[in-house]
């Protein structure tokens, strides 16, 4: 249900004309925070709506929505939590995840 209300948050976001980003999990191998169809809207100031698993993964896919937000171009990002930085995070999933982020 939540991912619903960001779908619909998103669509109040453009057709007020404001700016963000929606960042989409679309793919994950391994264990992983959350799971495909999980989203998360990006503000331009780095506040968020919705989450992607939260630690150092959702904040590497926070800076690149912002960068999409700039350019307004869209990408898709790898977030390997396979690798010791996301361990000594805090992390414990230790999967890979593909996020598409598209600007709003």
């Amino acid at each position: 249900m939540e991912q619903i209300k960001l779908l619909k948050r998103a669509m109040e976001i453009r057709k007020g004309g404001d700016v963000a980003a929606l960042a989409t999990i679309i793919r994950t191998k391994g264990s992983t925070p959350r799971k495909t169809g999980s989203r998360m809207i990006v503000f331009p100031c780095g506040k968020i709506e919705g989450t992607i698993g939260g630690g150092c993964g959702e904040a590497e896919i926070i800076e690149k929505a912002i960068e999409v937000i700039l350019t307004n171009i869209p990408l898709t990002q790898r977030v390997d939590l396979t690798n010791g930085l996301f361990y000594e995070d805090g992390g414990i999933c230790g999967g890979i995840m593909d996020v598409f982020i598209e600007p709003i």
